[in-house]
This record gives structure tokens, C-alpha cells and sequence, in this order.
């Protein structure tokens, strides 16, 4: 079903997680709603309505609703989504919200993907390493078509945690780096003005932590609302990380 012919006499069921963080007392539970389905409802405008007409406790988080900001993540019958761009018309009429796995809880739907993806850039030094001082008078240099569309390929990735919640590495391995981390590791391998060898990212990325930690189900790939083409990502570090090894 699309929105352009859902029935908008159909009412729907929502099973939302709630959980106040801040209440150790309160355990989690699951709590039921019912809304009428209008033409092209999106989560978002579902959970809005929710929280405006009948409960205004209940906590979820949206900014851009372009599927930009990465900020609506959730669990949606078991498969991590953007609640932004999720029509309900594509969906059945009992609906489960469950937050993602992995990262904090902050409450309800809510978490903590910051905290993540900050340790994880820490941890894999996603960030131009150059000793080579900046010159506001320097031409620009060009780069080849395909190197640059290849690098703002891995860019494209909106740090949403789709990919991280539904990998099942990321979900039994804290340290793991995660899809979206590697993505980020290959992208900075790629930009020629990054001067790290590839000794260095073999210490980076070549352990139970890094590419190796990977158990191949590809979940990311499924999931990931920009489609990345991570199957090529991780081709790439593997064959990174054994040239590496190959040449010490």
C-alpha cells in the first residue's frame, strides 16, 4: 500500500516503549494508542499527534524531517527506520516503536547517538590528519571526478544509527566501530589529503574491533535510509587492511 491509495478510514494501533530514564523506580513498559490514519501520515506526524492530543510525556526526536539530520531514528516492528520518512500507509495497522539498541537511553524513543559517534571518531581519528600548514593563498588543487564522487559518497552518511542498530556486531561488541564508523575510516582513507600510510590504518581497523569484527549479514546495508554502498566500503578496508599486512 502507498499513501497515494491508503485508506484513510483505517484506524491505527500503536504500541509505543516508555521509559523515564530519570525514574529509577519506573520500569520500562508498553503503551497503547489509537489515531485515526490520514493521507500521507508519516511517523512523524503520527507521534506528533500523539503527544498532542494524549499524551504530552511522550519523548521522540525529529528536526529536519528530510531525512537529513539523522535525528528520528527508531525501531519500527523490529527494523531500525527514519520516522521522518516512514509513511504509515506502507505499514500495518498495529504499529510497534521500539528506541534503538546500542545507544543511550535518554527516554521513551529517545536516545544518545552523539555520545557514539563521538567515541567513535576519537577512536578511529575521523578528521584530516595533515602536517601540512594551511595557506589561506594556495590555488585550489584539483582532485579526479571519480576519487571525489567515491569520498562524498562515504559523506552522505546522516550519523543516524540505523546501520549501528542493526548490526549485529555493534549490538554484542561495544567497541566495535560499527558500520557507520567504518564508512568513515574509508572515506578519510580514500581523500589523498589525509596522510596517514596504511600502516596506520591498519592498527586502526584490523582487529575484532574494526573490519574483522564484521560478521558479513550486512543488516547495515538493508537498513541504511541513503543507501550507501557499504558492501564496497568494507570490500575496500579488507583489501586495505591485507595489503597492509602483506607489505610490513
Amino acid at each position: 500500500m502507498t499513501a497515494d491509495n491508503a485508506d484513510t478510514g483505517r484506524s491505527l494501533h500503536f504500541e509505543i516503549f516508555r521509559y523515564n530514564a530519570a525514574d529509577p523506580d519506573a520500569g520500562p513498559t508498553m503503551q497503547h494508542f489509537y489515531i485515526d490514519e490520514t493521507p500521507y501520515m508519516s511517523l512523524f506526524i503520527a507521534l506528533n499527534q500523539i503527544r498532542e492530543t494524549q499524551d504530552p510525556s511522550l519523548q521522540f526526536d525529529f528536526a529536519c524531517r528530510s531525512a537529513v539530520c539523522g535525528s528520528c531514528g527508531m525501531m519500527v516492528n523490529g527494523r531500525p527506520v527514519l520516522g521522518c520518512r516512514t509513511l504509515t500507509a506502507d505499514l500495518p495497522g498495529h504499529i510497534r516503536l521500539h528506541p534503538l539498541p546500542v545507544f543511550k537511553l535518554i527516554g521513551d524513543l529517545s536516545v544518545d547517538t552523539g555520545v557514539w559517534f563521538r567515541d567513535m571518531a576519537e577512536n578511529t581519528g575521523a578528521w584530516m590528519h595533515t602536517t601540512t600548514p594551511f595557506d589561506p593563498d594556495t590555488r585550489e588543487q584539483r582532485m579526479d571526478d571519480e576519487l571525489a564522487q567515491a569520498i562524498y559518497e562515504g559523506d552522505r552518511c546522516i550519523e543516524c544509527g540505523c546501520c549501528v542498530a542493526a548490526c549485529g556486531a555493534a549490538n554484542v561488541n561495544p567497541d566495535f566501530k560499527g558500520p557507520a564508523g567504518l564508512n568513515r575510516v574509508a572515506r578519510f582513507m580514500l581523500d589523498p589529503r589525509d596522510e596517514r600510510d596504511d600502516a596506520d590504518w591498519f592498527d586502526i581497523i584490523s582487529n575484532q574491533d574494526g573490519i574483522f569484527g564484521c560478521l558479513g549479514m550486512m543488516a547495515c546495508s538493508d537498513v541504511c535510509p541513503k543507501q550507501l554502498p557499504l558492501l564496497e566500503v568494507y570490500a575496500y578496508l579488507r583489501r586495505k587492511a591485507l595489503t597492509a599486512r602483506l607489505t610490513e
